[in-house]
């Protein structure tokens, strides 16, 4: 142990710690400054950062016995408060800089130390400080930080004022589609809002922290599992394997597909007989200590028989592969799409057919914050888990039976999450935690290292596609056949849905009178298959998007025109036979060619014999919703200091469920005359807050906004008097009149028949992506430099919000195309391994522009808006490197050596 004398914002603090302790745990876990987070644990998110002797420092890598005696560090509790907020905070609100916040405290400090050492930057010096010192943000894309920093600057300067930046309420007290800051916003900026892993170090004394065991290999029979060891380990209080579980130890997928060949019951909570992928949970150590916890579990033995790895879905379907589920075939379901005309004499007779193969990899999300939750039982005895869900009802329903717990005795809780981006679809640990609670009857905590939230959370489901597109020799499309297999990993949950995506949204957005085609989900070993936003959409546009480009490379058209001939107008309809909600493509692109032409001019322009630029489209389209009636449910209650209270179940990844709330309240209760503040929000408590669904499929804004709108119509109903005028809290009261009442919305949509066939959203997104890239001919590497989308989800609730959504989702379709992927098991554990994005791989120049078409059936005419800005940008990336240079590159991701080899073939 060693002692040591800290300056900590000023004021001094004696702390005795380990010698190989890091500075992050010392600060969060000893002097209780919790804005220092810890994410990838290894000094390559940021997320970390304080200012140390003047110079910024990550500490989450950095170990006591090398902090000096007397060092002075400032976090940025030192630097803003709630009640004194800095410039710097201020202008990250006034930017809606802080989505999920996890990393914005971080970011705080870097800007901090940036300005004090340059208190004029430019946009480029901004952009090289935060990535030399390695500020990562998953969420924003990045450009909206940048515009903070130098409007913080300008306020430290002298400038301006930093009520310049403070939102102004407008005449009308209007807040739907202004910018008024999400109500977290103050808590993010100033490092006070409680993630999983603040809140695991205020649990009550005497909480178990959690450490697992895990499978090192991706598929085996297990002989047997051998704990004697571990369980005599200094602090341990249990070790947890299956044989403690009192229920089906099972996480059920609720297949609802009649035609699944699968029962949903195939992913168990502790492994028992199988591992069906690296990182399976074997056993659970609960102990005092997390350091006890690790410890005792590399003393579990686990003897396990070595079986075939299916590590992709070709492998899984080959005529001598094992079936991993036995009595259930690798090939689990199967997708039709039959629409219009039969294709065979269509092609056979058109005037130009193309066609060619495509592949979207196994994306990881790659959230900073790791994966973190706890479990208690409450003084009633109900089973309480805490995690990052973004489905609390869909989970509970899920891990309810396998866990041997009645539904109603058990409680779903989300806490600020730092980003999920789709992977919480799936429970992950929930089940975990609540079975180490119940078999040890005491609290529970589990935080997952960065590795662990990278080898044991789900992953984009790699998509293997082929397609053909026939068309007349004007460039009017005819018809098209497809076939995509989805490569979902070992668990069922889900797939069967993803496969469907793609007979709904291959060649989306055209109007295409013929298709045909099938879709297959296979079993494999490699990790599990979740939500990753687009959900379907990227992997099943992509082929289509850019058989576009060659479909008007081989008819001599320029691919802005083809598509602008094709794309919905009156008397189209989907790939599903449904008629468009609103007809608003023409507008898209009409605004968009001006854009492009000039675009083009610039890369001709820039263009080198060393650096080839050139331009690329692509066309987005998503639905909104979970298919057909889709359903959610919300609560009002008048308070009687005439304010009102909602309970809504409308979860979090960060992308701003607090404002999307707030902002369909305020303005479905504006008869009422309240203020934002009189809006209280509960939300995320299954004990409290009825079921709206998971936030996923862009729904949320959809089907939750409307149920949100039904309540407070019953609502201000009942408050109503014969005048017009509205009744007070206590003349409700007097008059025997309820206070509180519930609200239920369902889409007026129907699921989709075995051919795909049907009206399955109600709402739509629509976007069209122009990128402009610089290709390096000697490397193969792409740049990314310019990017536009041009949008139309409905009318917009919250521009902060939106905006936010529409960089992040940009950013995180460059990662998809050029660099993200987890393939390699221990290659792309890592951030860096996995190919994430910082700030110099994503461009500054993004522009984004709204057609803000009214939806018939949208909450105060919006859609939704999270899937759309990752539905197809790195197709136009894509096709952006081939009109650069001639590589076309089909395989994601594009990394410089598959550029190269395209331009050699």
């Amino acid at each position: 142990m060693i002692k040591r004398t800290l300056k900590v914002n000023g004021v001094e603090k004696f702390v005795i710690a380990e010698q190989d302790d890091s500075l992050a745990s010392v600060l969060r876990e000893k002097l209780g400054l919790t804005s220092v987070k810890i994410g990838c644990g290894t000094g390559q998110c940021g997320s970390c950062s304080v200012i140390i002797d003047g110079k910024l420092k990550r500490t989450c890598s950095l170990k006591m016995k090398r902090v000096e005696d007397h060092t002075e560090i400032i976090t940025t509790e030192g630097i803003g408060t709630p009640t004194q907020l800095h410039p710097i905070q201020i202008a990250w609100i006034a930017h809606g800089g802080a989505q999920c916040g996890f990393c914005t405290p971080g970011f705080i400090v870097s800007t901090y130390a940036l300005i004090l050492s340059n208190p004029k930057p430019s946009r480029e010096d901004i952009r090289d400080w935060f990535q030399k010192h390695r500020n990562a943000c998953r969420c924003t894309g990045y450009k909206q930080l940048v515009d903070a920093v130098q409007d913080a600057a300008a306020v430290m300067r002298g400038d301006m004022s930093a009520d310049d930046l403070l939102f102004k309420m407008p005449a009308d007290n209007r807040i739907w589609g202004s910018n008024y800051p999400r109500p977290t916003a103050v808590a993010k900026v100033t490092g006070t809002l409680d993630y999983g892993a603040d809140l695991g170090l205020k649990m009550p004394e005497g909480t178990l922290k959690c450490a697992l065991v895990q499978a090192e290999v991706s598929h085996a029979n297990i002989i047997s599992i051998d704990t004697s060891e571990a369980e005599a380990m200094p602090g341990v209080d249990k070790v947890v394997t299956y044989k403690d579980i009192k229920g089906k130890n099972r996480i059920t997928g609720l297949i609802t597909f009649p035609t699944n060949k699968g029962d949903g019951w195939d992913r168990p909570i502790l492994a028992d007989e199988k591992i069906f992928q690296y990182g399976d949970a074997i056993a659970i150590v609960c102990a005092d200590t997390e350091k006890h916890a690790k410890a005792a579990a590399a003393k579990v033995k686990v003897e396990l028989e070595q079986l075939p790895e299916y590590m992709s879905a070709p492998a899984a379907m080959a005529e001598d592969a094992i079936e991993i589920h036995p009595g259930t075939p690798n090939v689990y379901f199967e997708q039709k799409i039959a629409k219009g005309d039969d294709t065979t004499e269509i092609f056979k007779n058109a005037d130009v057919v193309v066609k060619d193969n495509f592949y979207v990899g196994r994306q990881p999300h790659m959230p900073i914050e790791p994966d973190v939750g706890f479990a208690y039982l409450d003084d009633d005895g109900k089973l309480c888990v805490h995690s990052k869900s973004i489905g609390l009802h869909l989970h509970a329903a899920m891990i309810a039976p396998g866990l041997g717990v009645e539904l109603e005795n058990l409680i779903m809780v989300q806490n600020y999450a730092g980003g999920t981006f789709g992977y919480k679809f799936s429970p992950t640990m929930e089940a975990l935690v609540g079975a180490a609670c119940l078999a040890t009857g005491k609290p529970v905590f589990l935080n997952y290292t960065w590795y662990q939230q990278q080898t044991y959370t789900g992953k984009r489901s790699p998509f293997f596609t082929d397609i053909s597109v026939a068309a007349d020799k004007e460039g009017k499309l005819l018809s098209m056949e497809t076939e995509w297999i989805c490569d979902h990993g070992p668990y069922s949950e889900f797939g069967d849905l993803l496969t469907l995506r793609g007979a709904q949204f291959i060649g989306a957005g055209y109007d295409i009178p013929s298709i045909r085609g099938r879709g297959l989900t296979v079993a494999t070993n490699h990790a599990w298959g979740s939500a990753f936003r687009g959900y379907g959409a990227p992997e099943t546009e992509f082929g289509s998007e850019v058989l576009m480009d060659e479909l008007a490379e081989k008819l001599g058209m320029d691919p802005f025109d083809l598509r602008y001939k094709n794309i919905y107008r009156e008397g189209s309809t989907t790939p599903t036979g449904q008629t468009p909600e609103v007809l608003s493509l023409e507008e898209i692109f009409d605004i968009a060619r001006p854009k492009y032409e000039e675009m083009k001019k610039w890369a001709s322009a820039t263009s080198t014999d060393e650096v080839k630029c050139g331009v690329g489209l692509a066309l987005g389209v998503y639905g909104c919703g979970l298919d057909g009636p889709d359903t959610a449910e919300a609560e009002i209650e008048l308070n009687k200091d005439g304010s009102v209270t909602m309970f809504a179940c409308w979860q979090d990844h960060g992308q701003g469920a607090d404002m999307g709330v707030l902002g369909t309240a305020h303005e479905a209760l504006r008869p009422l005359g309240l203020a934002p503040e009189q809006i209280h929000l509960v939300m995320n408590d299954t004990r409290t807050c009825p079921n709206g669904g998971p936030a996923g499929g862009s729904r949320s804004q959809v089907v939750i906004g409307n149920a949100i709108i039904d309540t407070c119509r019953t609502l201000m109903d009942a408050m109503r008097k014969s005048d017009g005028s509205f009744r007070t809290y206590d003349e409700m009261i007097k008059e025997n009149k309820e206070v509180h009442y519930h609200g239920k919305w369902s889409a007026p949509a129907t699921d989709c028949d075995e051919n795909g066939q049907g009206s399955p959203f109600s709402n739509y997104m629509y976007g069209l992506f122009v990128s402009g890239v610089g290709v390096e001919i000697a490397t193969g590497k792409t740049q990314v430099e310019k990017m536009l989308l041009v949008a139309d989800i409905g009318k917009i609730n919250n521009k902060l919000v939106v905006d936010g959504q529409m960089y992040g989702g940009i950013a995180q379709g460059i990662g998809l195309a050029l660099t993200e992927d987890y393939e390699d098991i221990k290659k792309h554990s890592t951030m860096i391994g996995a190919g994430f994005p910082f700030i110099k791989q994503i461009p500054d120049d993004m522009e984004l522009i709204y057609v803000e078409t009214e939806r018939p059936d949208g909450p105060h005419g919006a859609s939704g808006v999270g899937e759309m800005p990752l539905t197809a940008p790195h197709a136009a990336i894509i096709n952006a490197i081939y009109n650069a240079c001639g590589a076309r590159v089909t395989h994601l991701p594009a990394r410089p050596e598959k550029v190269l080899a395209a331009l050699k073939g």
